[in-house]
C-alpha cells in the first residue's frame, strides 16, 4: 500500500501553513498539470501561477505571494521546493530491499554485517569487510576487501567497492558505479608505459550520494576524499588523489582530473572539464560545458563553454576565428599609420 498522510501532518512535516482541509489525504506527489485528486503539486516560479487555474491537485505548496492564484487547499512555505522536496521523501513510493541476508550472497567468515543490515542475492562481501548498522547491500555488489561501510547506506545492484574503500553513514550509491580503481598512474620508460600502483584508496563522508555509472579512483599515495553532503550526478570521473569539500555537487558527464582541489560549496554543471593539479576555491559555480584550466581563487560563477547557435552562424563565426591572426596584423599595421 502507497504510504499517505493528511495535510495537517504533511505540513507539520514541511514546517509550512496549511489554508485549507486538514483531514484531506495525499498519497503522492504531481506536477500542476498533471496531478489528480490525492495528490499534492508546488509552484516555485510565479510565471506559472496561472496553471493553477485549472490544477486538480488536492494541495499545492507555494509563497505566501502566490496563495490567492491558488483555488485548491495550500501550504503556504518561504522555500516551496525545499519544501517540495521534504514531502515527496515522506511519500517516496521506491521499491525497498527485503530485510535480511540472502542465501544466494556469500560473506567471507572475517566480514562484520552491523544489525539489521540487508544484503541481496549475489553479493560479495569479501575478507575484514566492515558493514553497519541498518546498510543495504544490493543485488550482484561487491565490496572488497577490508572496506569500511557505515550505517544507514544503501548500495544499488551491481555497485563495486574496491579494497580498503571508506564509506560514511547514510551514503547512496547508485547501479553500476566503481568506487577505488585504480588511479591513472604511469611512467614512461622509452615509449613503454610502465605502471604505477595506486596504494591509496577513497574516503567519502556522510550523507553523499552518487550517480549511477559514475567512477572515483583510489590515490597514487595519498587518498581520494570525497567530503560530507557531496552530490555527484551519473557518468562523472574523478581521478587520483581529487578532494572536493562538503555540500559541493558535481554533475553528469564531467570530468575532474587527479590531484585537483575542489572547495566546499562548489558547484560544477555538467560536461566540465577540470585539470588536474589545480585549486578551485570555496563557493564556485562553472557553468555547463566549461574547461577549467587554472586554479580559481575568488568565489564567483564561471563559464568557458560556447552556446549552441544555427549552424550557417556558427560555420561563419568559425571562419571569422580561423582569420583573427591576420585581422590582428591588419589592426596593428592600421595603428602604426596613425603615430
Amino acid at each position: 500500500m502507497p504510504a499517505s498522510y493528511s495535510l495537517q501532518e504533511l505540513a507539520q512535516h514541511i514546517g509550512g501553513e496549511l489554508q485549507g482541509d486538514p483531514k484531506a489525504i495525499i498519497t503522492s506527489m504531481g506536477t500542476l498539470e498533471g496531478a489528480k485528486e490525492g495528490q499534492m503539486s508546488f509552484l516555485t516560479n510565479s510565471k506559472y501561477k496561472n496553471d493553477m487555474l485549472n490544477t486538480k491537485a488536492t494541495a499545492v505548496i507555494l509563497k505566501e505571494a502566490d496563495a490567492e492564484f491558488c483555488k485548491s487547499n495550500k501550504i503556504i512555505h518561504t522555500d516551496p521546493y525545499v519544501a517540495f522536496a521534504k514531502a515527496a521523501q515522506l511519500l517516496d513510493s521506491t521499491p525497498v530491499q527485503d530485510k535480511g541476508i540472502s542465501e544466494f550472497a556469500y560473506i567471507h567468515p572475517t566480514a562484520i554485517i552491523g544489525e539489521s543490515a540487508s544484503i541481496g542475492p549475489g553479493a560479495v562481501i569479501e575478507k575484514n569487510v566492515k558493514i553497519g548498522d541498518n546498510a543495504v547491500i544490493g543485488a550482484n555488489t561487491v565490496v572488497g576487501e577490508g572496506a569500511q561501510i557505515g550505517d544507514d547506506l544503501n548500495l544499488r545492484a551491481n555497485v563495486t567497492i574496491y579494497h580498503k574503500v571508506v564509506l560514511g553513514n547514510r551514503v547512496s550509491i547508485h547501479s553500476g558505479t566503481v568506487i577505488g580503481s585504480d588511479g591513472f598512474g604511469y611512467a614512461n620508460d622509452k615509449g613503454v608505459w610502465v605502471k604505477i600502483p595506486q596504494t591509496g584508496t577513497v574516503q567519502i563522508g556522510d550523507d553523499c550520494e552518487i550517480g549511477a555509472n559514475t567512477c572515483i579512483d583510489r590515490g597514487a599515495l595519498d587518498n581520494t576524499i570525497i567530503g560530507n553532503d557531496v552530490i555527484i550526478d551519473n557518468l562523472v570521473q574523478i581521478a587520483h588523489n581529487v578532494t572536493v569539500g562538503d555540500h559541493s555537487c558535481i554533475c553528469g558527464g564531467t570530468g575532474i582530473a587527479g590531484s585537483s582541489n575542489i572547495g566546499k560549496y562548489v558547484v560544477i554543471a555538467g560536461t566540465c572539464v577540470v585539470n588536474g593539479h589545480i585549486d578551485i576555491c570555496d563557493k564556485v559555480q562553472i557553468t555547463g560545458f566549461s574547461m577549467v584550466t587554472k586554479s580559481i581563487t575568488q568565489p564567483g560563477v564561471y563559464s568557458s563553454g560556447m552556446p549552441v547557435q544555427p549552424n550557417r552562424e556558427w560555420q561563419k563565426n568559425t571562419v571569422r576565428l580561423r582569420q583573427i591572426d591576420k585581422l590582428v596584423e591588419r589592426v596593428k599595421a592600421l595603428e602604426s599609420l596613425h603615430k
